[in-house]
């Protein structure tokens, strides 16, 4: 069974354009097969930028990044970022580059990386739609990661729904960080600020 997030994605390829808009500001995207939420922006992605684009500064990671929507909105919106995007999926690393060029952002960059494998750099700003379906004990690795590349005072976004496990996902990352806020709630997802 291949995954979105499967390092190379067997599913045949059919490219698709996505178009989003948020806060007034338009953005499109290339998506394919073989990668998460391809037909539309998902909600859980949506509602937390919807929720948190404000407070996302500095430099920046998008971590588990798909085709690059959460990355290339943060440059979009906080033009004194830098934004390192990082993913498993090459055909997803692949969208996000070409993603990069057709909404015309600077000041980012794609890494290959299976969760902080490959990312050497801490940051003012980790964000983040986990991968839920990689299971527990992946996204716990992940946000015990996230606490290790935080710069000090640096905040790490997520969101999660209730009936995937925001309510013992929120009870493990009260053991990681010292401040743990639930900034909304919506249709059953929590968008999650740590810090």
């Amino acid at each position: 069974m291949e995954h979105y997030y499967s390092s190379n994605p067997t599913s045949e390829s059919n490219e698709r354009v996505v178009e989003y808009e948020i806060n007034g500001k338009k953005f499109s995207f290339i998506s394919d097969n073989g990668v998460f939420s391809k037909a539309h922006v998902d909600f859980a992605t949506n509602f937390m930028l919807e929720t948190v684009i404000d407070e996302v500064e500095g430099n920046v990671l998008d971590l588990g990044c798909g085709y690059g929507v959460i990355g290339i909105v943060v440059s979009r919106f906080s033009k004194n970022s830098h934004v390192i995007m990082c993913d498993v999926n090459n055909r997803a690393l692949d969208l996000a580059r070409r993603n990069i060029l057709k909404n015309k952002v600077e000041n980012v960059e794609v890494i290959e990386s299976d969760g902080f494998e490959n990312i050497n750099d801490k940051f003012d700003t980790i964000i983040t739609n986990p991968p839920i379906r990689a299971g527990k004990t992946v996204i716990y690795q992940m946000y015990q990661d996230a606490r290790e590349h935080l710069n000090d005072g640096g905040k790490f976004f997520l969101v999660i729904n209730k009936k995937h496990g925001a309510p013992s996902t929120i009870s493990y990352l009260k053991e990681l960080f010292k401040n743990v806020e639930v900034l909304d709630k919506k249709a059953g997802f929590n968008v999650i600020k740590c810090y």
